[in-house]
């Protein structure tokens, strides 16, 4: 699970740096550049809060079942 777990993030980082370099040498102006970044930005930050979202509340009910009195 831990090497699962490193490759996913190992994945994911070099999603975000080729995302980025990509931005960086495409041929766009530069203040319609920044724009772009920013969106993407706050999407993927958006994306990441969702899935932490939903992984704390996996995590609640999992935690409330294990919790729960056995008959």
């Amino acid at each position: 699970m831990r090497r699962a777990f490193s490759f996913f993030i190992g994945t994911l980082i070099g999603g975000v740096i080729g995302a980025a370099l990509a931005l960086l040498f495409a041929p766009s102006a530069g203040e319609e550049l920044r724009v772009q970044i920013n969106d993407r930005t706050q999407g993927l930050v958006a994306d990441i809060r969702h899935a932490a979202n939903t992984k704390r509340i996996e995590l609640q009910d999992r935690l409330e079942t294990l919790r729960a009195p056995r008959a």
